[in-house]
């Protein structure tokens, strides 16, 4: 046979049993692998049982590996626990510290003095903000605690001579109150600066009109003031959330191709001057400085067309609002240089 190398009268014979036992082992004997010698196989039987005592050893072994594991786990882990806490506790004390020697006590003049060494300053401030339904009695939970946050920013915004502030909330709740959170900002800056130097205010959301009472007029409407009138300034506030960002640039989006199918506006128009013009118009324009006041950088769903060029600034380990984040948020943004793409 092919396979097996027998000629086939061979192979019948094998299968007849026409030959002895003796005889078919000879036949088959080319056939099969020689046989180990005996150093051979003592060197494999040796082998097996030098493999056999590995294994053992692996065994008995394990339990120590797995002890010096979770051991050496929870060395390094306690050591960036303290090392953390003990950066925390410093930040935290230097924090005090710089607040008791920074403190503004609701005086525009002091914030006035901290930031006039400052070689620039942001035209357009934006904050975020966040409604917090439990605040560990703190005081800041609820519509209340935000309220009162937003006041404090713009007091703090008004008297560093900044003339645009948009706040940020994601769920817009302060949207739905404008005229009591005009009265609570028109209230604070009256206790920052008193009722003869209190700067005008007014107050809008994108998608809603503007906000702005006969008694709170911009600084031009003013005819024929005296010298204290004319030094008094304008803050304009505005409150954004989560609808203004990716929602209104989707609107943006299906009435550009709209318009487009209907021939109202051609296609080579529709291009980034246009998006940006019509977005700075529905929204607002972009912020020179986004200031944080929580430890981590979260945007919460912000308008991400208005973050292109935007100075974001955040310290780790603060939570809530605090005049020292917005001091240092200033002092950082003075520093930097903006190259533009350069």
């Amino acid at each position: 046979m092919a396979t097996t190398g027998l000629t086939p009268t061979q192979a019948a014979a094998f299968r007849r049993k026409q030959l002895s036992a003796q005889q078919r082992e000879e036949l088959l004997k080319p056939f099969l692998p020689s046989e180990l010698s005996e150093t051979e196989t003592r060197k494999k039987i040796r082998r097996r049982q030098s493999q056999q005592n590995a294994s053992k050893r692996a065994h008995i072994s394990t339990p120590i590996r797995t002890f010096l594991h979770i051991a050496i786990y929870h060395v390094v882990a306690l050591l960036f626990s303290i090392f953390f806490r003990f950066r925390r506790a410093y930040r935290l004390a230097r924090g005090k510290v710089v607040s008791l020697l920074k403190y503004h006590h609701r005086t525009p003049e002091f914030i006035a003095h901290d930031v006039k060494d400052l070689d620039k300053m942001p035209k357009h401030l934006s904050v975020i903000v966040e409604y917090q339904e439990d605040d560990e009695s703190q005081g800041t939970a609820g519509l209340e605690g935000l309220v009162n946050d937003v006041c404090e920013i713009s007091a703090w915004a008004a008297s560093a001579g900044i003339p645009l502030l948009s706040v940020y909330e994601r769920t817009g709740v302060l949207k739905n109150y404008l005229p009591q959170t005009h009265a609570s900002i028109w209230n604070t800056l009256e206790a920052y600066f008193g009722p003869r130097r209190k700067p005008s205010l007014s107050l809008r959301a994108p998608h809603l009109s503007s906000y702005s009472p006969p008694n709170t007029p911009p600084q031009a409407a003013e005819p024929n003031g005296s010298d204290l009138k004319e030094e008094r300034q304008h803050l304009t506030v505005l409150l954004l959330s989560e609808h203004d960002g990716r929602d209104t640039i989707v609107d943006l989006t299906r009435t550009l191709a709209e318009m487009a199918q209907k021939g109202d506006v051609r296609q080579e128009q529709i291009n980034m001057d246009l998006i940006d013009a019509q977005l700075n118009d529905h929204v607002s324009c972009e912020p020179d400085l986004l200031i944080l006041f929580s430890p981590t950088v979260q945007l919460k769903g912000y308008p991400p067309w208005q973050l292109r060029l935007t100075e974001i600034f955040h310290l780790p380990d603060n939570k809530g609002v605090n005049y020292q984040v917005f001091l240092r948020a200033l002092y950082n943004f003075a520093k930097v240089e903006m190259r533009l793409g350069r």
